[in-house]
């Protein structure tokens, strides 16, 4: 997971979670928990940076290597087509799972990304309410203008989490 964590309103790191919370660890403590934010840069939702050094053992076995079981619920025809596939149903899934991932963010993904963000970040600051109508309605002119009086890492991260293929 790719994350951004500001500082109040700076950027002070990009880059892996393990990597930002790195960062963080070295900071001076802050008047309030709140001033340091971490945000995924794939939903744009905050998230929480592990900031303990001492994380407990590892137990004895094998590693899980990340799997989780989950329950699917599928109609009878849908699991019958998983049945047919090579590798079953679960190689299916997660192929079909990570072909979605490369075709990339949806237009509204990246727009829901941007308002999560924006939602924390910059809720309170003139202009949000209209900058927001115009994220929705795909109007970078018009969200640029209105975010202009931003603090810039906020507007820019804003801007790149809704609009990631321009370089503006």
């Amino acid at each position: 997971m790719s994350v951004t964590v500001f500082l109040e309103d700076a950027l002070i790191a990009q880059g892996s979670i393990e990597e930002a919370a790195v960062i963080v660890r070295k900071l001076p403590p802050t008047a309030r928990s709140s001033d340091v934010l971490a945000f995924d840069d794939e939903s744009g939702a905050q998230v929480d940076l592990p900031l303990r050094e001492d994380l407990p053992a590892r137990g004895r076995g094998r590693p899980s290597l990340g799997v989780a079981a989950r329950e699917v619920t599928l109609l009878p025809r849908q699991w019958e087509w998983l049945a047919k596939q090579p590798g079953g149903a679960s190689a299916t899934l997660r192929r079909l799972v990570e072909d979605a991932r490369r075709q990339g963010r949806t237009v509204r993904q990246c727009r829901d990304a941007a308002y999560r963000f924006l939602t924390v970040m910059a809720g309170d600051r003139p202009g949000y309410e209209e900058a927001m109508r115009a994220l929705y309605a795909g109007d970078q002119a018009a969200f640029d203008r209105l975010a202009e009086a931003w603090p810039a890492a906020i507007r820019d991260h804003g801007r790149a989490l809704a609009w990631p293929g321009d370089k503006a």
